[in-house]
């Protein structure tokens, strides 16, 4: 039994359903989504750059051409909070008046978009299978 299945089977085999919680999860991705939108307007930054960018962290699902989890853990680096904060902490720190901080709210945007649609973090048994639940087509 994979990572996913250990975690969230049920005695039915379906994974465990736990509403509450996942609700909770997807809201708070519609308030950072709507934060870092909102910061991003604060930066004067030109929206034209919010749309060219903004599908650039889904390049990583590239990796799943490679292995299911390659896919996932290259999947999950570029959908973790952690380093577009890092981003964000860096070009805050140095003073910077480039766009690293309009990239950062960018990619936090695409991230807490994706957790609201209910795309979480990727387990290695496939790309259906995160965080939030399994993902049904």
């Amino acid at each position: 039994m994979g990572t996913f299945s250990a975690l969230h089977a049920s005695s039915a085999g379906e994974p465990a359903r736990a509403s509450s919680v996942v609700l909770l999860l997807r809201l708070e991705g519609f308030a950072v989504a709507i934060l870092t939108a909102a910061l991003y307007a604060h930066t004067g930054a030109r929206w034209w750059l919010f749309a060219a960018l903004w599908i650039v962290p889904d390049l990583s699902l590239l990796a799943y051409l490679a292995s299911p989890c390659r896919g996932a853990r290259t999947y999950n680096a570029f959908h973790t909070y952690l380093l577009p904060g890092i981003l964000a902490l860096v070009a805050l720190l140095a003073h910077t008046q480039g766009p690293l901080v309009p990239v950062a709210l960018i990619w936090a945007n695409h991230i807490a978009i994706d957790r609201t649609l209910g795309y979480g973090l990727k387990y290695a048994e496939g790309f259906g299978f995160t965080h939030l639940g399994r993902i049904r087509s």
